[in-house]
């Protein structure tokens, strides 16, 4: 069974002990203004949880500011406000001051982010992943016939880079250095000997509580025992052709980090990941890896306020980021659901308090941020080209799909694993699966494609993923897959090109 939190990170547990687990139309307004002339009540009362807000009001310097008068008589304190996509993230311990701030003019929305206080930073040892064991004569097989192909050292053992002809794809083009893929995740690990020379400390930071930190190695893991899921995605985007360990998609680009989770319990706030957006916007970055869903609700419903300022906020970030040339690349996620249904379970919402059952509409009810319009979506497959058994599916919710690994799909020695092997934390490497990992395969073909395409926008590069995938179409017997040969719910537009990409 998966680690509580590998669900929300996209990443399924390795069986046999090998490594633990691991577009934007606005809202209408969720609130309008009661009247012109209303404003928040005189008594307020701070007796309530300390809890972060966000406040959504019309983008500019004259209307934010106005609402930050608000917020201050109503009990809040400004943290940060994003004026250019007008994001306001606040604290406060009144339990009305969402409600309060409804009623301001300029307020579009405004919520809660989570369902439990806030509460001081802090780490927690919840395990250690067994990495990969490098005496064991199948990996010194695999080191000999890859010296002998001048491969990666672990190379052999990466099936998923021949699966979308990523080994071929770089000897054509391994990417350019003017592109930079954004991991906002658990921070990467930038000392790492496949990492450190694609890395961009100038386009990294730690987003986490809504201001970016830049403080040299700020973006790195928390705790690298436990905190190794942005670490393992960076290098299957970018791990380097050097004579070290594995290779990368694109072994030529960029990769910065932006850390978003909290420190004790890695949960992904709103204020983080609209950090994040902002930062990697206003910072050069071409593409976005979003191995995640926005904590503490697996799906934010419209009908809900808070949960709609959650949707509103993220969604303004999200597209803001696409504005300055960003591609948004997202997980699907890994609970077996087809995101096309007409309802949908979720008994794990709010994951920051005490969860409750409740059916969801998926029309109404969104997964941020792979459910934002303009977000790449993205299934995970195994050796065997078929959906992995973990991936949400659903047809018109799926963009592409890549390698994610699955225990039930074993490739041929010398790899014997169906998972993802790529980097850890501290010099390791580890196998991993989840459709985290598929992710960073669309992220690094993605980035193959801005670097033969250096004009080309975000809408572009995503019409590019669609059109050279190869979609192996629904397998016989299979009435989950639904659609046609070309596009379908397993695969949406197919599984990635990467030697398309460069060559195309």
């Amino acid at each position: 069974m998966a680690h509580p939190r590998s669900r929300r990170m996209r990443a399924l547990a390795v069986p046999l002990g090998l490594a633990l687990t691991a577009s934007l139309g606005f809202l209408p307004n969720a609130a309008t203004a009661a009247s012109q002339d209303s404003a928040p009540a005189a008594a307020v009362t701070t007796d309530g949880p300390l809890l972060s807000y966000v406040v959504n009001t019309t983008p500019g310097h004259a209307t934010v500011g106005k609402v930050e008068k608000a917020i201050a008589k109503a009990g809040g304190k400004v943290i940060t406000a994003h004026e250019q996509i007008g994001v306001i993230v606040v604290h406060s311990a009144n339990p009305q001051f969402a409600a309060t701030l409804r009623t301001v003019p300029g307020v579009q929305s405004a919520g809660a982010t989570r369902t439990a206080p806030l509460k001081a930073s802090g780490t927690t040892d919840v395990g250690k992943p067994q990495k990969i064991d490098l005496s064991k004569s199948q990996l010194k097989a695999a080191s000999s016939a890859a010296k002998a192909n001048g491969e990666e050292p672990l190379e052999p053992l990466q099936w998923d880079l021949p699966a979308i002809k990523a080994d071929q794809a770089a000897k054509v083009n391994p990417g350019s250095k003017n592109v930079t893929v954004a991991i906002i995740d658990t921070g990467v690990d930038d000392t790492h000997p496949d990492l450190k020379a694609n890395f961009s400390a100038k386009q990294s930071a730690n987003c986490v509580g809504g201001v970016a930190d830049t403080t040299k190695g700020a973006w790195r893991p928390w705790d690298p025992d436990s905190d190794y899921h942005g670490t393992h995605v960076a290098g299957t985007i970018a791990a380097a052709r050097n004579g070290v360990g594995v290779a990368g998609v694109a072994p030529g680009v960029k990769i910065s980090a932006i850390k978003v989770s909290e420190p004790e319990t890695s949960l992904f706030y709103a204020e983080s990941v609209v950090c994040a957006f902002v930062f990697a916007a206003d910072h050069g970055v071409e593409v976005t890896n979003n191995s995640y869903y926005v904590d503490p609700w697996m799906f934010n419903c419209k009908d809900d306020a808070d949960q709609a300022a959650i949707i509103d906020a993220v969604g303004r970030a999200a597209s803001y980021a696409q504005r300055k040339g960003a591609i948004n690349i997202a997980a699907a996620g890994n609970s077996n659901l087809d995101l096309a249904a007409p309802k949908l379970p979720d008994a794990s919402s709010p994951n920051d308090s005490t969860p409750v059952e409740r059916t969801i509409n998926p029309k109404t009810c969104w997964d941020v941020p792979t459910q934002l319009p303009g977000t790449v979506t993205v299934a995970a497959t195994g050796v065997n080209k078929l959906r992995s058994s973990y991936s949400n599916y659903g047809l018109g919710q799926i963009d592409v799909a890549a390698p994610g690994g699955d225990s039930k799909q074993v490739p041929e020695l010398p790899a014997k694993n169906g998972n993802i092997l790529s980097t850890m934390p501290g010099g390791d490497w580890a196998y991993l699966a989840g459709t985290s990992m598929a992710t960073p395969h669309v992220a690094g073909v993605a980035a193959l494609l801005k670097s033969a395409h250096p004009k080309s926008s975000p809408q572009e590069i995503q019409w590019l993923l669609k059109e050279q995938a190869d979609n192996p179409g629904c397998p016989t017997g299979d009435t989950t897959c639904t659609g046609t040969k070309h596009v379908n719910s397993h695969f949406g537009y197919g599984i990635v090109d990467a030697l398309d990409a460069v060559k195309k």
